[in-house]
């Protein structure tokens, strides 16, 4: 099995800035795209950014230029640094894995979520 352990959220306020972390457990043989995901408050879960194993990144439009995502292959870790939040980045922040188990195919995980609230 594979688990997906975020933390890092919290209570800013606007302009302020907060990182998640997201470490990736279990028996892992190899871990390929990696990425952030939010939801808000009675909307649909959406991307925010995702990192390649190769360190490829893209992100969503609404939060380019502010949050810088990037992991730690030696770690099986990946990040989120945001910067400048806004309130409409409250949400709850989900860890997503592609990952190869050992003696498995590759398989897409999540973890269970941090919450992010910006707010004055």
């Amino acid at each position: 099995q594979v688990q997906l352990v975020e933390s890092g959220g919290g209570l800013v306020q606007p302009g302020g800035s907060l990182r998640l972390s997201c470490a990736a457990s279990g028996s892992i043989f190899s871990i390929y795209d990696m990425g952030w995901y939010r939801q808000a408050p009675g909307k649909q879960r959406e991307l925010v950014a995702t990192i390649t194993g190769h360190g490829s990144t893209n992100y969503a439009d609404s939060v380019k230029g502010r949050f810088t995502i990037s992991r730690d292959n030696a770690k099986n870790m990946v990040y989120l640094q945001m910067n400048s939040l806004k309130p409409e980045d409250t949400a709850v922040y989900y860890c997503n894995a592609d990952v190869r188990r050992v003696g498995a195919s590759r398989e897409d995980y999540w973890g269970q979520g941090t919450r992010v609230a910006v707010s004055s």
